[in-house]
């Protein structure tokens, strides 16, 4: 007996999904590598956190979209900002544009230094040299004491009634 079979039967294979993407291009060992035609860095000071995205250009610095100087008021503050590029004679090569957030003023200055020197570290490996040998790449540690219970503050304490 003859098996009755269709001759172009056509099996249909279940919808494959779409192959990942690389790790290597979203993975935690390219952070701070160019991206979108910039290079990033991220600083912290105190409470500060500064996402800098720097590229070659003729020297605009932008922090929350207004220029340094409407930004940071205060002439320590704007030097901070811009001295990892002034070491490494680099102030009219770059763009730079600054998110940053949380914190006061002079610690947005120190967040936004750090970010700066980690975006020009990933830019160019010679700078790494220059930089570190000012203190640039090194987060400040230092942050605010907790305040204790049974305290006014972290170390001030109520005053004290003997009666």
């Amino acid at each position: 007996m003859a098996e009755n079979k269709p001759e172009n039967t056509v099996v249909e294979q279940p919808p494959q999904a779409p192959a990942p993407e690389s790790k290597a291009a979203i993975g935690p060992g390219n952070k701070g590598k160019q991206k979108y035609g910039y290079w990033w860095g991220t600083g912290r000071r105190k409470t500060s956190v500064a996402r800098v995205r720097l590229r070659p250009g003729s020297g605009k610095f932008l922090v929350n979209k207004r220029e340094l100087d409407d930004y940071f008021h205060r002439d320590q503050d704007r030097k901070a900002a811009l001295a990892a590029l002034k070491l490494v004679q680099a102030e009219k090569s770059f763009d730079v544009f600054v998110n940053v957030r949380g914190g006061g003023i002079t610690g947005q200055a120190g967040a936004t230094l750090l970010g700066v020197a980690r975006a020009l570290r990933t830019y160019d490996e010679n700078y790494i040299g220059a930089l570190r040998d000012n203190g640039l790449l090194t987060r400040d540690p230092r942050m605010v004491e907790r305040k204790k219970p049974g305290q006014a503050g972290a170390r001030r304490r109520f005053q004290f009634s003997k009666r």
